[in-house]
């Protein structure tokens, strides 16, 4: 079995840190590559990241596909180009917030996430609305450490076992979902830490593509996940028509 796991931003540092815990879990048998784009933002911290990470995380679905992966991971807690991804792959494509928190619903009757910048809280929010996870979702809380600054702040992983700390109290949760690839690596640590079930979505998601992949299960082709219509695209798009 081949999964590709996206980092859609194009640190190559960050990809490796997620390639590393994603292979951890990974079974045997399961050659795990991360990847990430050749084009687009550093990082994904503001709604225009985002949008402008996509055309780079396509790309890298679209050159899997020729590649023969079988599922693929999209190593970003907003989950960007999820469903423009799940049109054009054949195998399950799953985002590491809608594996999180949906793991995070198994432990316990209520989680809180722990991002990064409190800009990015409204999108957590909207994906636990998306993904029926409203009645889990206790609370989003930032700890305002820009994802770069994740490896480069000595004081980072203090921050944030503080700010799970704190959000197990004030929400009353029972676990915490991590709301940042680049935190993936701090999982353990700060469940020892904190004595409660913390969720890193890198983990999660690749176990979860992995487990669908086993059961032979693949993307539908029907409806609105069908491969989209061909079309030519112009100007610095013209590459992506189908």
């Amino acid at each position: 079995m081949r999964l590709r796991v996206v980092n859609p931003n194009t640190t190559a540092a960050m990809t490796a840190k997620i390639e590393q815990c994603a292979r951890a879990v990974a079974g045997p048998g399961t050659l795990v590559e991360a990847v990430h784009p050749e084009m687009g933002p550093p990082s994904i911290e503001s709604h225009y990241d985002e949008a402008l990470s996509v055309p780079g995380l396509l790309a890298e679905i679209a050159w899997g596909e020729e590649a023969g992966v079988d599922g693929y991971v999209i190593a970003c807690f907003g989950d960007p180009g999820l469903d423009a991804a799940r049109e054009l792959a054949r195998g399950p494509v799953v985002g590491i917030a809608e594996a999180a928190m949906h793991a995070a619903s198994f432990l316990g009757r209520r989680f809180a996430v722990v991002t990064t910048l409190g800009r990015t809280s409204g999108r957590a929010w909207d994906l636990a609305e998306r993904y029926g996870m409203q009645r889990f979702c206790a609370g989003v809380h930032a700890c305002e450490i820009p994802v770069l600054e994740l490896d480069t702040n000595p004081d980072a992983r203090k921050i944030i076992i503080e700010a799970c700390r704190e959000a197990l109290a004030v929400d009353d949760a029972d676990s915490i979902v991590l709301g940042c690839a680049g935190m993936a690596d701090l999982c353990r640590a700060i469940s020892a830490e904190i004595d409660a079930p913390v969720i890193d979505g890198v983990a999660a998601a690749t176990l979860t593509v992995e487990s669908l992949v086993r059961l032979g299960l693949r993307k539908s082709g029907r409806g609105e996940f069908a491969t989209p219509p061909p079309k030519a695209y112009r100007g610095f798009l013209r590459e992506f028509g189908l």
